[in-house]
């Protein structure tokens, strides 16, 4: 009889551990997690002008900031800007350090494997830029030369394609263009704005080198399972859209409308 109450005993603190369990493992609405936290965050680079950069009051400004905000003040979310190192940047949203990237991040068929994103907010594509005294006719005359990239870009392959005979990475456009500017590579790929804004600013001596290898589109990244988070940017992303404020903020950055595909 003892034996029949202590397995009846058994099963029954296994069954509640279950319980516990199920319940502990409940997944928690993404949605309803910011809206408890009252502020919703952000993650980009700050080192990506002008998307997102430091200006010269180490305020941190530009086209991505400004739609981060605005998507934020429309889910009645306070705003938490997060810079981080591009080549980490999914690691952290997957771990939770943030809610999403709003950082010019392109929606690659290989990043999707690991995080889904919400509706294009502009489109652009990979350009090639090189130095403004540069006597090069074709792509194909920058097989085997120096390419400078940012790290965790999707450049990387656009160099490879190119058949570059190195690969430099680094940290944020800022030290590509430099790095190009010295001499130290022979040319550099990045996204076409940002390379136009480089080469307007006077800063670098450079220019956009032939058409755009490919284009993309620029979308906002979320964790697997972050559903109704998603869906509620979407709807505030496609808002933006048809009211014209994406738009508005892309003029007022890059003197251009990069938010139409």
């Amino acid at each position: 009889m003892k034996s029949v109450i202590r397995s009846i005993f058994l099963i029954a603190v296994v069954i509640s551990m279950m319980i516990v369990s199920g319940c502990t493992d409940k997944k928690t609405d993404s949605l309803e997690r910011v809206r408890k936290a009252g502020e919703i965050s952000f993650a980009m680079s700050g080192g990506y002008p002008p998307f997102n950069f430091y200006n010269t009051k180490n305020q941190l400004v530009g086209f991505d900031v400004d739609v981060a905000r605005e998507v934020a003040k429309r889910l009645d979310l306070k705003f938490k800007p997060v810079t981080t190192e591009w080549s980490g940047i999914i690691e952290g949203l997957r771990s939770g350090t943030y809610d999403a990237i709003l950082g010019s991040m392109a929606a690659t068929a290989e990043r999707k494997k690991v995080v889904n994103f919400s509706t294009p907010y502009y489109y652009s594509g990979a350009q090639l830029i090189v130095s403004s005294t540069s006597d090069y006719t074709s792509n194909s005359e920058l097989a085997g030369k120096t390419i400078g990239v940012v790290t965790g870009t999707t450049f990387t392959e656009d160099a490879k394609k190119l058949g570059a005979g190195d690969i430099k990475l680094y940290k944020d456009d800022t030290q590509t263009l430099t790095e190009l500017d010295s001499g130290a590579v022979d040319a550099v790929i990045t996204d076409r704005v940002v390379g136009a804004n480089a080469m307007n600013s006077g800063k670098f001596k450079i220019k956009l080198f032939g058409a755009p290898l490919r284009s993309e589109d620029i979308a906002v990244a979320f964790k697997k399972g972050d559903d109704t988070l998603l869906d509620a940017v979407n709807k505030v992303i496609t808002e933006m859209h048809t009211d014209g404020t994406l738009s508005k903020i892309s003029m007022k950055w890059l003197k251009t409308d990069i938010t139409k595909k």
